[in-house]
């Protein structure tokens, strides 16, 4: 049981976990807005997720 463990890469790079921070971050703060406009955490929960989702492609083509 003695067997050596190849040491691997990062799970995650830089970039990645920088555009993921910032498009949770997004993600987030928009679902804050649209829960405090009418209060409907459903809604608010799928504009967050639809924000996250674009703020991902945006950050992931603008930074490089």
């Amino acid at each position: 049981m003695g067997g050596s463990v190849s040491p691997s890469g990062p799970l995650f790079t830089v970039r990645a976990a920088l555009v993921l921070l910032l498009a949770i971050v997004v993600g987030l703060i928009a679902g804050i807005l649209a829960y405090l406009a009418n209060r409907s955490v459903p809604a608010a929960v799928l504009v967050g997720g639809g924000a996250t989702g674009g703020a991902v492609l945006l950050f992931n083509t603008l930074i490089g």
